[in-house]
């Protein structure tokens, strides 16, 4: 942790270099030169779908990709982020209908595969990119000593806010405690405004308002400890960050039709001024920066300033493409070339901060995503998502419980002693 918070400075001074990025040559075919051999085909999965931040990044790579190398054909899908879930892990049960590269989160969602063997093993295909792409953000998908994963960009979970609806409740800033957030909505919903945006739906979306809550509760080395495995859920300052949560919910700070609603419509309705603020992932800093409004990200307050500090944050390396074990060996320096790629075009157009070290003009990066920079350059500590941080079986069981939270189906006490019983 101590060197991923180290390389992030190295990462904010970085952005004030400006370097040249050239795109390999092409040449034209001959008229008189006999026709090529048939070209190799490489599939790929992945979740950018054309509603997707990242879904230009993957075109752009993919044709970048292609026009290097005229003899390979990226065979693409993307596909719904839960309905990919789904999607991948069944696919892992028959290792036959996995493609060559496929996108995955890290930590134990991609350790569940590795451990069943149907992924291949990257160490000899990294060495000829390590100067590019420092090993320390290939830790969260290295297991028993080795590289599994191409890292593409890292986020954090941010709290977004609209200023022009705060201005109307009589507010200029954000509300960096947990009694000013409080004040602040209650002055939004005394003027009309709803506060919060949540896609119930989507159980990622609800994970991203409880986790920080809890993470600003007891801290994020205990928090990381317990979705690790390594310490119980059984604590009663859990309960209460629940509880807190749902009190938010029933003083009215959430929009009532939420629970109805996925993501994309979430966030539309934050951008086009239907709540104030709207917490998710900060691949979303390029949309919302080009959105017409006023608009800033910050984080969730502290709410015990005896166990979090308001440096703490949720997110890190996460998102990557792995290799299947059974792909064609040129699978595995394709997955690290569109992974550079991705990331490049990601991280210009506001989707995620760079996993691989820029080498190219970073002065058009957009201002959100820059303060994003400045809060992870500043963060205390940092905890992988709940979701990617669990194996299968333990993450099933917290979204389950995640799922009742939001529908106020148990209470933060129940929620502690359901997943303590079920997950220890």
């Amino acid at each position: 942790m101590k060197k991923l918070i180290a390389l992030v400075l190295v990462f904010c001074m970085v952005l004030a270099l400006v370097a040249c990025s050239t795109k390999p040559a092409t040449t034209e075919q001959p008229a008189n030169e006999p026709a090529k051999e048939e070209k190799t085909v490489l599939k790929l999965w992945c979740i950018a779908t054309e509603s997707d931040a990242n879904r230009p990044a993957y075109e752009k790579a993919i044709a970048e990709f292609e026009a290097a190398h005229p003899d390979i054909k990226i065979d693409w899908e993307a596909f719904e982020n839960e309905s990919y879930k789904t999607k991948i892990q069944v696919a892992m049960n028959d290792p036959d209908t996995l493609p060559d590269i496929f996108f995955t989160w890290s930590g134990a969602f991609l350790g569940d595969f590795v451990d069943a063997g149907n992924v291949m093993r990257l160490d000899d295909a990294y060495k000829p990119f390590a100067n590019e792409l420092p090993e320390v953000m290939l830790s969260n998908s290295t297991y028993n000593g080795g590289h599994y994963a191409v890292p593409l960009t890292y986020n954090i979970v941010t709290l977004f806010a609209n200023m022009d609806l705060l201005a109307k409740a009589g507010w200029d800033r954000v509300p960096e405690t947990y009694e000013d957030l409080i004040a602040c909505c209650d002055a939004l919903v005394a003027n009309g405004i709803v506060p919060f945006g949540c896609a119930g739906k989507e159980g990622w979306c609800v994970t991203e308002y409880v986790e920080p809550m809890i993470e600003k509760t007891i801290g994020y080395e205990k928090l990381n400890k317990i979705f690790t495995g390594a310490e119980s859920w059984n604590d009663p300052a859990i309960a209460d960050a629940v509880n807190k949560f749902q009190e938010m919910i029933n003083k009215g700070y959430f929009d009532p039709n939420g629970a109805a609603l996925g993501n994309d419509e979430v966030k539309a309705n934050f951008i086009a001024g239907k709540t104030a603020f709207y917490q998710n992932g900060s691949w979303n800093c390029g949309e919302i920066n080009d959105a017409e409004g006023n608009f800033k990200v910050a984080l969730f307050p502290v709410l015990d300033t005896e166990k979090a500090t308001y440096g703490q944050v949720i997110g890190g390396p996460s998102d990557s493409l792995a290799v299947s074990a059974k792909a064609n060996p040129i699978a595995a320096s394709a997955a690290f070339e569109l992974g550079r790629s991705i990331c490049h075009y990601a991280y210009l157009a506001g989707s995620g901060l760079p996993a691989w070290t820029p080498d190219y003009d970073t002065s058009a990066v957009k201002p959100l995503v820059s303060d994003v920079a400045a809060i992870v350059a500043a963060a205390d500590g940092m905890v992988l998502f709940g979701d990617t941080a669990m194996n299968a079986e333990r993450k099933g069981i917290y979204l389950d419980y995640i799922d009742q939270v939001y529908g106020c189906a148990v209470t933060g006490e129940e929620f502690v002693a359901g997943l303590t019983k079920d997950i220890g």
